[in-house]
């Protein structure tokens, strides 16, 4: 009985549970559909927000789109317009140029029938007047033949005086061209390289402790090395290295490899120097010789005197404004032969004395006079011919030239020390030449601008296209070019270049 009533209360206990829990869970899956409805309708009314933006955003771009567009062809349209109206004044232009030349045409046809109707009549009358004056003049056709032969033999004589003038000035110019044709010749067939190599009288040292060691104790060791060498030896702060002065080149040469030997060698004492420098002289003096009978033999002037070559050869350690004399001497020979071959004047003559024009030269340190005077004296010792005596002493207008070949030993003396790269140009003259080169092309009407190019052999000018024309920019060049050569000095050729530049400039859009 007892467990019959607990039975039924644990059922009715059980219902009633799961009755209160259906409800409660019907309870909360109402209120989360509730939230979820929610949520759903404020996603949609935002989406719908969003749309509406994006769809007015749309409208506006399409909006600006065709504005944009609008504009663009409105602008095209314009463009063409303005295209159509200058075509259509060209062909207006064309239009009316074509009748000025058909009328011009037309004027001339009438001109040429006038002209022929009077030529006609000028020799109706030229014939006429022939039969008056015969009537008048009361001559026979023989007797006024006389006269008028005697008339135009005077006349004629007149013309011959004027034209012989003429001839005579032609002739003079085309000596003259001539002359330069030979000259241009002469260099084209030598065109000896560039002076690059200049006689150095600085000797390296390994480091500066070797000045100690060249001085010696109480300077015993350069007394003695500029006693043996008649040098001056000078030991400055020049870092690593010391300076050998002397008038004499070939003594500085012989100087300057006896010190390199004994730096190289290290043994530096008074007895050694004496020993090492008197090998060096011997070994120069073989270099010297050979270098006379090198330079006679490269200019083909064969049977000079041994003493001659000799102090010829010492001109291979002597230079002027940095060219190498011995060179010179032989690029003179040269261009003397090929001016005399084109004169028809003596080739050997001429060789021989554009070699040995600066012989004084390897002498003028120890002789009184110039060298001009030394080097004739001492050649003229030797037995040379006096026509190469005279050019040698001539070549600078000292004495009077008695030869044509003393004339072409002295040009080619100057065209050998005038060509481009021979010499070294100070650079206050260097910068004064190539500034009056600019000067010269900035004062034509019309320059914009010039550079001077290469060490001022050449210079090229910007014209303003508006003021020069393409024939205006040839003659400007060659207006530029007589004047460059009328008042300025420079060595070789300067070529002109007139630039004209016309530019196009439009932009895309």
């Amino acid at each position: 009985m007892g467990n019959g009533i607990w039975f039924i209360i644990s059922f009715l206990a059980l219902l009633l549970g799961g009755a209160i829990g259906f409800y409660v869970r019907h309870y909360l899956t109402q209120q989360q559909n509730q939230r979820m409805k929610s949520e759903g309708e404020r996603i949609l009314a935002e989406s719908r927000e969003k749309a509406s933006a994006i769809e007015l955003e749309a409208r506006d771009q399409a909006l600006e789109i065709r504005q944009k567009a609008e504009q663009e062809v409105n602008r095209r349209r314009a463009e063409v317009s303005k295209e159509e109206d200058r075509l259509q004044r060209r062909r207006d232009q064309l239009d009316s140029r074509t009748e000025r030349l058909e009328r011009r045409e037309l004027s001339l046809n009438k001109r040429q029938s006038a002209m022929d109707k009077r030529a006609n009549e000028i020799e109706q009358l030229y014939a006429d007047s022939v039969v008056e004056l015969q009537r008048i003049s009361q001559l026979t056709p023989e007797e006024a033949k006389q006269q008028l032969l005697s008339e135009v033999e005077k006349e004629i004589r007149d013309d011959m005086a004027r034209i012989i003038r003429q001839v005579e000035a032609e002739a003079q110019d085309e000596g003259e061209r001539k002359a330069r044709k030979i000259i241009a010749d002469a260099i084209q067939r030598v065109a000896s390289e560039h002076v690059s190599e200049v006689t150095s009288s600085s000797v390296p040292l390994p480091s500066d402790e070797m000045k100690g060691r060249i001085i010696g104790r109480n300077g015993r060791n350069i007394n003695a090395f500029e006693q043996a060498a008649g040098v001056d030896v000078i030991v400055d702060d020049t870092p690593e290295a010391v300076t050998i002065s002397c008038f004499d080149p070939v003594r500085r040469e012989v100087a300057r490899r006896a010190l390199a030997k004994l730096v190289l060698d290290g043994r530096i004492h008074p007895a050694y120097i004496e020993k090492v420098i008197k090998k060096e002289t011997s070994e120069v003096e073989k270099i010297v010789a050979e270098a006379g009978e090198e330079a006679a033999y490269e200019a083909g002037v064969p049977g000079l005197h041994r003493e001659i070559t000799k102090v010829l050869g010492r001109l291979k350690f002597r230079t002027s404004y940095g060219q190498n004399q011995l060179s010179h001497a032989v690029e003179t020979a040269k261009l003397a032969s090929v001016i005399a071959a084109e004169l028809g004047a003596d080739v050997e003559v001429s060789k021989a004395g554009a070699l040995l024009h600066d012989l004084g030269k390897a002498m003028d340190h120890n002789v009184e006079g110039t060298h001009a005077e030394i080097g004739a004296e001492f050649a003229k010792r030797y037995g040379v011919n006096e026509k190469i005596v005279n050019a040698i002493a001539s070549h600078h207008h000292e004495v009077e030239q008695a030869s044509v070949e003393a004339v072409i030993v002295e040009a080619a003396d100057a065209i050998s020390g005038a060509r481009p790269g021979a010499r070294r140009e100070s650079l206050e003259q260097y910068l004064k030449r190539v500034r009056a080169l600019e000067e010269v092309a900035n004062s034509y009407k019309g320059v914009k601008e010039s550079y001077a190019l290469q060490a001022g052999r050449e210079i090229r000018i910007f014209v303003k296209p508006e003021d020069i024309d393409d024939l205006a920019s040839t003659r400007l060049a060659r207006d530029i070019s007589k004047q460059i050569e009328e008042t300025m000095q420079y060595p070789g050729q300067i070529k002109v270049t007139v630039i004209r530049e016309t530019r196009a400039v439009d932009y895309a859009k």
